[in-house]
């Protein structure tokens, strides 16, 4: 299997090819499987995310502790294993291979994969491939307590005198109590448009906006 799209979503190339495969083999596929590398990638993805939260010095703990627990749980992971399209890389025993891939083998396989990447390289290294994945919801988080990303892109296009944000889903998928949604969000300034997955059609919508301001940002910018 050709694995370079993975890796260009991961932005980081594998030196030692072994571990990227075993880092995506499920242990229903038999041995060597990811079950270890998976218990790396959950103590590293703890530590820096503890790690990003805690040099933003305006952050107590309780409110470090309450965005350390929302970037790290189950439905995050699963997300950004969607995100990067994940599960076609997945190697799985053939009773995996029937409908969906569950969201449990998603998130196991994306610490798999983080393990992984820290043992081809180094803790910065991971660190970076860690805090690229988690960028936007890390935003997301915290502006939380300020004007939302839809609400301020609707407003930067009243300004411009251009129409609002349009705002498609492009996909829906999963159980209906694990619905993970993607919206992609489009503004007739720059024409720019992005995408973006979560556990709610609400929160795509934002972070697609998100995205989107990022993008005006950029443009601007230059």
């Amino acid at each position: 299997m050709n694995y370079s799209s993975l890796q260009s979503r991961l932005n980081y190339s594998f030196k030692d090819s072994v571990l990227l495969t075993t880092a995506l083999r499920h242990k229903s596929a038999g041995k060597p499987n990811n079950e270890r590398l998976e218990f790396l990638g959950d103590a590293l993805l703890n530590t820096i995310v503890a790690d990003t939260l805690y040099a933003d010095s305006s952050l107590s703990e309780g409110e470090m502790t309450a965005r350390r627990s929302a970037l790290v749980q189950g439905k995050t992971l699963s997300e950004v294993a969607l995100e990067i399209d994940l599960a076609r890389h997945l190697a799985l025993g053939m009773g995996e291979r029937k409908g969906p891939v569950r969201a449990s083998i998603l998130e196991n396989a994306l610490e798999a994969l983080i393990g992984a990447v820290y043992l081809d390289s180094d803790y910065s290294t991971c660190k970076q491939v860690v805090t690229s994945l988690l960028q936007h919801r890390i935003q997301h988080l915290k502006g939380s307590s300020s004007k939302d990303s839809k609400t301020a892109l609707q407003e930067l296009m009243q300004a411009e005198k251009l129409d609002l944000p349009e705002y498609h889903r492009v996909a829906e998928q999963g159980p209906d109590h694990q619905r993970i949604f993607t919206v992609r969000c489009s503004v007739n300034l720059y024409n720019l448009s992005a995408t973006a997955t979560a556990g709610s059609r609400r929160l795509a919508e934002q972070l697609a906006a998100e995205k989107v301001l990022e993008k005006i940002k950029q443009q601007t910018d230059c």
